[in-house]
């Protein structure tokens, strides 16, 4: 093969992985409401700080017809970036590639990043689209979630581990992104369950919707598995880039000292009569926080659940805070 034919061919291999499942797939994942994975990618990243690694990846397996479905990336995009100017490691699972499935290669593509991140001191951000381990590889494919829940239960308290689940995850899929530091999920288009709808009515003989087992209602109101909620793909990779201004690259640097505001002028002046002199009568501890924080700096963790205490993120004089306030407005804050 001379150099001009592998050129070619190179470029023919970076094209199949920047198309992903195709055309059609592509489009019916445009259809259902979801971006593709390299579209949530560039969202989430800072313009053209992407960098790809493992781009040209191919699954090892000939078992089953596999041997048949060769995709250039194995429906993982790695890599590294900025967001804000700051480095970040990120990995976006690609459902128009065998479902997101999850191969031996695949889960090797992602142990490497989580391998550089900590090996660098850099977060890691998980963008979780899969129906969970290639059921095609067999143990092998289970094998490669045991290396990834490894390196999760490593890092933790290392480096920041930031998952935002943006499809139908079952299984694998969701046990990693689980013992994560936070969990963004989207509205009507995520799911997170061990088995889906179909498998629970073989066993259990019940029947249940994917929304009421494992949706994002489901996991931010009842379970608290879910810290933050969208309404679309868009959205919920904005929320990303934003609890990111509040948290340090690791467990040995500070959190960036962002430009100083004044509290909310209003809500600051409520706060001589915000208390009742009745302590039988509620206030809302929100407009407390309100007042003391720099304007519009709070972001709250967890917001639809235990409504009785607020948690999350805020800044005073530009420094970034974590909030913790019992809510009299529910069961008096109990």
């Amino acid at each position: 093969m001379s150099k001009s034919d592998k050129f070619e061919r190179l470029r023919d291999m970076r094209e199949k992985s920047l198309a992903g499942g195709g055309p059609e797939r592509i489009q019916k994942q445009h259809d259902s409401g979801k971006l593709t994975a390299r579209e949530r990618i560039n969202i989430l990243l800072d313009k053209e700080s992407f960098e790809e690694i493992g781009a040209l990846v191919q699954h090892r397996c000939r078992d089953f017809g596999l041997d048949k479905q060769q995709f250039p990336g194995d429906g993982v995009v790695t890599g590294y970036g900025k967001i804000d100017g700051r480095p970040v490691y990120v990995y976006s699972q690609d459902f128009t590639v065998l479902g997101g499935s999850l191969s031996e290669t695949h889960a090797e593509k992602i142990c490497k990043i989580m391998d550089l991140a900590m090996k660098n001191g850099v977060p890691v951000i998980g963008l979780n689209d899969s129906g969970g381990a290639r059921i095609q590889e067999g143990v092998v494919s289970l094998g490669g979630y045991a290396e990834v829940f490894w390196r999760n239960s490593m890092a933790s308290g290392v480096i920041p581990q930031l998952s935002a689940v943006m499809g139908p995850c079952a299984g694998g899929a969701v046990y990693s992104p689980a013992i994560t530091d936070f969990i963004f999920m989207v509205q009507d288009t995520s799911f997170m369950f061990v088995t889906g709808p179909n498998v629970v009515k073989t066993v259990t003989h019940e029947e249940v919707s994917s929304e009421d087992l494992g949706g994002a209602s489901a996991h931010s109101t009842k379970s608290g598995v879910c810290h933050f909620t969208s309404e679309n793909d868009a959205e919920c990779l904005m929320q990303l880039r934003k609890i990111y201004q509040y948290i340090p690259q690791n467990c040995e640097e500070k959190t960036p000292l962002q430009k100083s505001a004044e509290p909310n002028s209003q809500a600051a002046k409520a706060l001589d009569d915000i208390i009742p002199d009745s302590p039988n009568k509620p206030y809302d501890i929100k407009d407390v926080i309100t007042g003391i924080v720099d304007a519009d700096s709070f972001m709250e963790v967890h917001e639809n659940y235990a409504d009785n205490i607020v948690v999350g993120f805020a800044r005073l004089d530009g420094r970034s805070v974590g909030i913790v306030a019992n809510q009299p407005l529910s069961l008096a804050g109990c």
